[in-house]
């Protein structure tokens, strides 16, 4: 049984297994910028996903499930695809759109901290191909600008390995973006979250030890083995 087909012995909103669930530690971060979370439908179910869970720690938040649906038949996929995703992401009126990518065009983030505008930061979530594509495939976003982070320190994330120098899990690059448009305290929040969904399932993994997990273990955390389904 993989990961991601266990779901009965995970939580539906913090996707780690319900004994180690950390739903009661998700802050409501109220914030001028808005975040909305394009995420690829491929993506949207894996558990090691980190998009969804930064939006439910934001309240002025969207998530946008984009991409061709399983039960699509192969000679209809790239007409329903582009059906869908003509309408599956609109921009707002009055709002500084930017999406958040690197690109050799791509702008410094910290060239739009303070603007006039209110700022929705539009992030897409997938692999790096899907990701990379994005911006061809929703006609909404082709004039939006693309921006990028400054240089950080090296992601944390441990749960999938990462093709690309100085990648980010979706929430770091989150939780980095956040710190410049709305401050510290809200990018601190979002990293305490990921740290806890990170070291959860590093735990329920077995390739990090109680004493190791910073935030703790709750009382009756139990280990899951992934490739028979049973607890341990």
């Amino acid at each position: 049984m993989s990961r991601r087909d266990n779901g009965q012995y995970r939580c539906l909103r913090c996707r780690v297994h319900k004994s180690l669930c950390f739903c009661a530690e998700l802050p409501a971060l109220a914030t001028r910028t808005e975040l909305a979370v394009l995420i690829h439908y491929r993506e949207a179910r894996k558990p090691t996903n980190t998009g969804q869970l930064a939006a439910a720690c934001l309240s002025n938040s969207r998530v946008v499930v984009r991409g061709l649906r399983p039960n699509t038949r192969p000679q209809e996929q790239e007409q329903e695809q582009e059906q869908e995703q003509e309408q599956e992401f609109c921009l707002t009126a009055g709002r500084q759109h930017l999406l958040l990518f690197p690109s050799e065009e791509a702008l410094p983030l910290s060239q739009f901290v303070g603007s006039s505008e209110p700022i929705t930061l539009i992030v897409p979530d997938g692999t790096w191909r899907q990701a990379s594509k994005v911006r061809r495939r929703l006609p909404a976003l082709a004039q939006v600008p693309l921006v990028t982070l400054p240089r950080g320190p090296t992601s944390r994330y441990r749960l999938r390995s990462e093709c690309h120098d100085g990648g980010l899990a979706t929430m770091e690059a989150i939780a980095r973006a956040f710190g410049l448009l709305e401050g510290s305290a809200i990018q601190l929040e979002l990293e305490r979250v990921f740290r806890l969904m990170c070291e959860r399932a590093l735990w329920a993994r077995g390739t990090l030890d109680a004493g190791s997990v910073v935030d703790g273990l709750p009382q009756n955390a139990q280990r899951h083995d992934p490739m028979s389904g049973l607890q341990k």
